[in-house]
């Protein structure tokens, strides 16, 4: 009965928190945090084209370094965005070319509704990336969700790979990984979680309020908390059928991945796993378990950064960054 009622308590914070106007509201704060953040953090910003004709949302900066410093591609999880990295951009533009982009279905990429948004899906996204602004030398840094892609393509592609970054996030079955709590109960098929799916298809508009509530949850930093969680839930009612689409595959995608757990092994560019160590879901002991699992390398755990390690400390991250991968 408590499983129950916990439950049902949880579709109705993800399809009832939200009034209509939580976009409207939080428009005015985006546009200008975007007006400011790109007068500060001068970048490049293009829609590029996946063969498919699908287009993607990316950023350059410090675009003077091309070709002279490897390209960091930055990656974010779900449900966010590429705004995820805007704290960070700033520690690690000055010294090499950096590029952000949003998923296919998040952010400002295109999100066909009928699309299946699996670790395919953001593999052929990173591919359009790195082909289409021609990336010889590649960092992939990888968060939450996109760990899966990022290190499939690692793995594929070790000589254009420079280095491989990790921040909480996950690959393969753990001992101790741990969904967070939303995305467990829709990557859960039941009749409450299809009722919850059928509702916030519904009442889309109810949406966003309920990953506001699930995201608040991975920032240690309450002033980092305040500045980017309205940035990074903007929008949110338009990432529906990502987000159902690949919560509806992601135990499957998980599994699928224990098969490449000797290849990990024998990858020899060097792996640097930064987590925040209050992170409950993407836990300090899946980075060490990573930091096993690659024998190259190097492992941080960031006291007082939770899941969004990038912007609670995104001065820590950046300074490691610098050291390990100049000294590459």
């Amino acid at each position: 009965m408590i499983k129950i009622l916990l439950s049902i308590s949880l579709i109705m914070v993800l399809t009832g928190c939200a009034s209509p106007s939580t976009e409207q509201k939080t428009q005015p704060i985006y546009d200008s945090y975007i007006t400011q953040f790109n007068s500060e953090q001068p970048n490049q910003a293009q829609m590029l084209a996946r063969p498919d004709g699908y287009r993607l949302y990316v950023r350059e900066f410090g675009t003077v370094n091309k070709g002279k410093a490897p390209s960091i591609v930055m990656m974010h999880g779900f449900p966010d965005n590429g705004h995820l990295y805007d704290a960070l951009v700033p520690q690690l533009s000055g010294q090499f070319h950096v590029i952000t982009f949003d998923f296919l279905g998040w952010g400002q990429s295109d999100k066909p509704a009928a699309h299946l948004y699996n670790v395919a899906s953001q593999r052929a996204d990173l591919d359009a990336v790195v082909s289409q602004l021609g990336l010889k030398s590649v960092v992939p840094m990888l968060h939450d969700l996109s760990g899966q892609a990022g290190i499939d393509w690692a793995l594929d592609n070790e000589a254009q790979t420079a280095a491989l970054v990790l921040l909480n996030t996950y690959y393969s079955p753990m001992p101790t990984l741990k969904a967070p709590e939303a995305i467990q109960f829709f990557s859960t098929p039941s009749l409450l979680q299809r009722a919850a799916v059928w509702g916030s298809m519904k009442s889309g508009t109810n949406f966003q309020g309920g990953v506001a509530d699930q995201l608040s949850k991975f920032f240690s930093n309450s002033q980092a908390r305040d500045k980017y969680l309205p940035i990074v839930t903007h929008g949110a009612i338009h990432i529906r059928p990502a987000f159902f689409s690949s919560t509806s595959v992601l135990w499957q995608e998980l599994e699928a991945r224990q098969a490449n757990v000797q290849r990990m092994q024998k990858f020899k560019k060097p792996v640097h796993t930064i987590f925040g160590a209050d992170d409950p879901y993407l836990n300090s002991d899946v980075a060490v378990e990573f930091n096993r699992l690659f024998t190259v390398g190097s492992l941080h755990l960031l006291s007082g950064a939770g899941h969004y390690v990038q912007l609670d400390e995104p001065a820590q991250v950046g300074r490691i960054l610098r050291e390990q991968l100049k000294a590459r």
